[in-house]
């Protein structure tokens, strides 16, 4: 992988639909920073926002069989949202595969692309 790609995870990452409004700021400000003195300052905010924010298993499945999700999806939705996690975590996966963890968690497996 090289940063280019980071860049592009970073982009499909502020796209979607579960990437709340912060780390889409976050992650923003860390791509309009490339080749600035501030690069190295937004990738170590990027980065830690990303370690708080990509949901464990764990926590998704909680999240998950809570009321908020029927309160977002509706009941039905929030059942196969219920249903997905589960199915997620027996399947051994460990952190949520939404489309903003799954591109935050590439980004973290490849901090040293954009912390160097």
């Amino acid at each position: 992988m090289k940063k280019a790609d980071v860049i592009e995870l970073a982009k499909k990452m502020i796209a979607a639909p579960s990437c709340y409004s912060g780390l889409k700021e976050i992650a923003q400000n860390w791509i309009d920073s490339i080749g600035t003195a501030d690069e190295k300052d937004a990738a170590q905010k990027l980065i830690a926002e990303l370690e708080g924010d990509v949901t464990d298993i764990e926590h998704l499945v909680e999240f998950a069989h809570s009321e908020i999700p029927a309160q977002i999806f509706g009941e039905d939705g929030a059942k196969k949202f219920a249903a997905h996690a589960d199915e997620l975590k027996a399947s051994g996966a460990k952190f949520c595969d939404c489309g903003a963890c799954a591109p935050g968690l590439e980004i973290l497996k490849n901090k040293s692309l954009i912390l160097d």
